[in-house]
């Protein structure tokens, strides 16, 4: 289908799930018309539960996001072109893509410099009031939609999203040969975050989680060390492990990533650098004022960074996947049909000891 034949192809009526209220999900009916200039639209076939989804689902706000109108979920997505606009030629009717779930204004002072994560006008699915994927159509601006390999399955197109943040971690972390890392959070995130840290070049990998179930998942994707912090000391392990010929105040990793966005591991994050280190906050506590160690921080001269989703990591991120130097399809543990949503989100909220992706068939 070229872009001159677009005006006549047929608008769409599309099944989707929407959230009404905490823990209200309901079916709806919505028209979707045709792509304009410069647009897609897309099949659906993979959507991923992310931490977020599962958040407005159960608490109905994550911060200043409050879902106060009907909100379509689900950020991470790939599907089949459906139709393309005037304009399109970067891919056609058929292509499989990964849809990069956010897009700025492309004009201001940041996305001229390409830090279009921090554009004041950023237009993100699944956070309100912009609806997400969680339809059997969508349509999206074609220059954040990214064809996808035969190689890739669609499990693994619509985990993109989860590896760009990774892949934006480690490029904020400076992870360079050589280096050892820790990541403190061991679920999708974490396990990503720990996959792009091992790309980059990084051989000392040190997963911690509270569960063994990820922790065993986080050595399939590339954990050279895992610490249960229930029955270890998180610190005293990675010094360990770290030490070397330094003494024991020197020890600890080249960069430390927070990926689990809770107030303890936020707090392990900055105590396990060594001197001259780096933390990398991927996630935040709930809580925006927290008490913290800054001091013992600032006197070993930890650089701290902030992450704030990513920016230009979709090529990087579906490329690393085609070549083998990350695995997705892994972090799947369980599954669900479209019809079947509601219960993968009840599942999803109720069994996060037990499950680490949860993914649903779209069609």
């Amino acid at each position: 289908m070229t872009s001159t034949e677009l005006p006549h192809a047929p608008a769409r009526s599309s099944r989707t799930s929407v959230l009404h209220g905490i823990r209200d999900l309901r079916w709806e009916t919505r028209d979707v018309g045709v792509p304009g200039p410069r647009e897609v639209r897309v099949r659906v076939r993979r959507i991923g539960v992310c931490g977020s989804d599962i958040h407005y689902y159960t608490h109905g706000k994550i911060g200043q996001y409050v879902v106060d109108a009907p909100l379509i979920l689900g950020h991470e997505v790939m599907g089949v072109v459906d139709a393309v606009g005037e304009g399109v030629t970067r891919v056609k009717a058929g292509d499989r893509v990964a849809l990069e779930p956010g897009y700025p204004c492309r004009r201001c002072a940041y996305c001229k410099r390409g830090e279009y994560n921090l554009c004041p006008d950023m237009t993100f699915m699944a956070t309100p009031p912009v609806h997400g994927a969680l339809s059997e159509h969508v349509i999206w601006p074609d220059d954040f939609v990214f064809l996808l390999p035969d190689s890739l399955s669609d499990d693994a197109g619509a985990l993109i999203e989860p590896l760009a943040v990774g892949v934006w971690a480690a490029r904020k972390g400076e992870v360079t040969p050589g280096q050892s890392v820790a990541v403190f959070g061991a679920g999708p995130i974490g396990c990503t975050t720990l996959q792009a840290a091992k790309a980059a070049g990084a051989t000392t990998l040190i997963a911690v989680d509270l569960e063994d179930f990820r922790l065993d998942l986080a050595r399939q994707v590339g954990a050279t060390h895992t610490i249960n912090a229930r029955h270890e000391d998180p610190i005293g392990r990675i010094r360990e492990i770290t030490r070397s010929d330094l003494p024991e105040s020197h020890a600890g990793v080249d960069v430390a990533f927070e990926t689990a966005g809770s107030l303890p591991t936020t707090r392990l994050s900055l105590a396990a650098p060594r001197p001259g280190g780096s933390t990398v906050l991927v996630g935040l506590p709930p809580d925006p004022e927290v008490s913290l160690d800054i001091v013992s921080a600032a006197s070993r001269e930890v650089t701290i960074r902030g992450v704030f989703r990513y920016a230009n990591c979709y090529p990087a991120a579906i490329a690393l996947v085609e070549s083998g130097a990350v695995n997705l399809d892994t972090l799947v543990t369980h599954r669900y049909t479209f019809d079947q949503t509601p219960e993968a989100f009840e599942f999803a909220d109720r069994e996060k000891r037990t499950s680490m992706k949860v993914m649903i068939d779209v069609g």
